[in-house]
């Protein structure tokens, strides 16, 4: 507990400080961005209105007049005159009104007619004017010596176009950024909105995140998947998870393998097709039960997720059963077996003693017939009408322990007439394991049913290898339902795993397969009448050794 605690403010600290660094470099970047488009819009726009006041003044008929005279002059300027005349006061007027550094006029040779100083007139120009007598406007940052300004210098010429001097206005770099303070102000403040904003959408973001995650952190989040992925995959149980609505959110392959889902993950549970008895477990019915899905037997576990009081959905545990009941019918047919086997000792031992007792009477001749007689009838007669038309060894036991058995739940078990084996049985687990889920769940029908006397007949047929029997029974038969269909067994089964497992649904798909498995098949011949109950037919490929194989085994 102490390390989740320590783990979560650390990262939601770490989560903030980055998040919060990367909203203030965005604005930052933002923010120079729009200073430096301002600044060269500022420079821009002083330049652009020096230029435009330059050239007003230049196409001036006046300032022509005047600059063209005095360049004409071979003399030298008059700096005397030049300070009270017409150009300086036209200089100093739209300065004044311009808002101006300065306001310059010059002659073709560069020696000032007008400036803002006028000691400085009749003195050469601090600035290059060679381009502008040449004809070309010049707009660029100069430094004087009234100091750094945005200038712009337009050719003054005379009436046949020549330049003969030189107009120079420029803004003083101080008055052009003026407005830069009030803008640096209003970014610093949408900056600071910006930040307030991104941390106060950040704590939003953060209380949703830990909404939907449970409080789960992003790290962690990461370990989860990482060991859900190793988790899901490294066991051979299935896993499906299901949210509060129904979804599938999580199927591990061992699930869809055992499901024979295709892609499910997203998709509603209710609608991949699987049983009643599987969507019941999911659904809460049921906590656990037992369903065959595609001629599987499948053991489910339902589980439901909670978190902080909250239900998250549910969880599905998938456990493969098949081999596991198959392993029990064998051994169900071992015990028949050695039941069978227990009756013969037991006879076997009272028919030992009636010879012994004979013989220690000096009744040997009445103990010589007893014996014979026992060496003519042969083994311990079963109560099983038409035995004797099986000559297989194994069928003969297993059918006679079944008759045992049947008669102790007053079921009568008989032989058909039409019975005809040639060759032994060379599959006795197989075997045993669908003729003796067929017996016993016609055992079963015929002690439910109300006909009496209650049997159940057995035919068994010999076709190549292949072993055919078929089983009816006295019973209530089938009526409409199909107990070799895989959804009906799930749902006809209860929840008692052991009664679902023997002879009440189950059994049936699992017999199929097993005679599916040599290239046979199981299946239903009679539904039942009035006449009989239910009628059950398998064939089941290799299961007959023929006689002449037998035969040369036994030579």
């Amino acid at each position: 507990m102490s390390k989740t605690t320590t783990i979560r403010p650390r990262f939601a600290t770490r989560t903030l400080l980055l998040h919060l660094a990367t909203v203030a470099l965005v604005v930052a970047l933002c923010t120079g961005v729009y200073l430096a488009v301002a600044v060269q819009q500022l420079r821009a726009e002083a330049e652009s209105t020096a230029l435009g006041i330059a050239r007003t003044l230049a196409e001036d008929p006046q300032v022509r007049t005047e600059v063209a005279l005095l360049s004409a002059a071979n003399d030298a300027p008059d700096a005397e005159s030049l300070r009270d005349g017409d150009l300086q006061r036209i200089a100093m007027n739209v300065s004044d009104r311009t808002g101006a550094l300065f306001v310059v006029i010059t002659d073709e040779d560069g020696i000032r007619l007008a400036h803002p100083i006028s000691s400085r007139i009749g003195e050469v120009v601090s600035t290059p004017f060679e381009e502008v007598l040449e004809g070309n406007e010049v707009v660029d940052w100069q430094t004087g010596t009234l100091g750094e300004s945005a200038r712009a210098k337009v050719p003054v010429r005379d009436d046949a176009g020549i330049p003969v001097g030189e107009i120079s206005v420029g803004f003083e770099r101080t008055g052009v950024f003026d407005d830069l303070p009030p803008l640096l102000a209003v970014i610093g403040v949408t900056a600071f909105g910006a930040l307030a904003l991104a941390g106060l959408a950040f704590l939003l973001l953060r209380r949703r995140w830990e909404r939907l995650t449970l409080g789960v952190q992003p790290e962690e989040l990461v370990a989860l998947v990482q060991n859900q992925t190793a988790v899901l995959n490294g066991v051979d149980d299935g896993v499906l998870a299901v949210d509060s609505a129904g979804i599938v959110r999580v199927s591990n392959d061992a699930a869809d393998r055992m499901l024979g889902l295709d892609a499910p993950v997203g998709r509603p549970f209710a609608d991949l097709g699987l049983p009643a008895s599987v969507l019941e477990t999911v659904t809460g019915d049921r906590a656990r039960s037992s369903a065959v899905v595609d001629d599987r037997v499948l053991y489910l576990d339902s589980r439901p997720v909670v978190r902080d009081g909250r239900a998250l959905g549910d969880v599905l545990i998938v456990r493969d059963r098949t081999d596991v009941i198959a392993l029990t019918e064998r051994l169900e047919t071992v015990r028949t077996m050695t039941a069978a086997l227990r009756v013969q000792r037991h006879e076997f031992a009272n028919r030992m003693h009636v010879a012994a007792g004979l013989i220690d009477a000096e009744r040997v001749d009445d103990a010589r017939a007893f014996l014979g007689e026992l060496v003519e009838r042969g083994s311990v007669a079963f109560p099983i009408a038409g035995l004797d038309l099986l000559g297989d060894s194994f069928l003969h036991s297993f059918l006679g322990a079944k008759g045992v058995e049947a008669g102790e739940r007053g079921v009568a078990l008989r032989i058909a007439d039409e019975t005809q084996l040639i060759g032994s049985v060379a599959a006795p687990e197989d075997v045993a394991a669908v003729l003796g889920n067929l017996v016993d769940n016609a055992v079963t029908a015929a002690v439910a049913g109300e006909r009496s006397p209650r049997w159940v007949e057995v035919a068994v047929l010999g076709d190549g290898d292949a072993l055919v029997v078929t089983v009816s029974d006295s019973g209530a038969g089938l009526g409409d339902v199909d107990p070799l269909s895989p959804r009906a067994a799930s749902d006809d089964a209860d929840t008692d795993t052991d009664a679902a497992v023997h002879g009440h649904g189950i059994g049936l798909p699992l017999a199929r397969e097993i005679a599916r498995r040599s290239g046979g098949e199981l299946w239903v011949i009679d539904p039942g009448g009035a006449q009989h109950g239910a009628v059950f037919a398998a064939r089941l490929s290799g299961a007959v050794s023929p006689l002449s194989t037998v035969q040369k085994e036994n030579s």
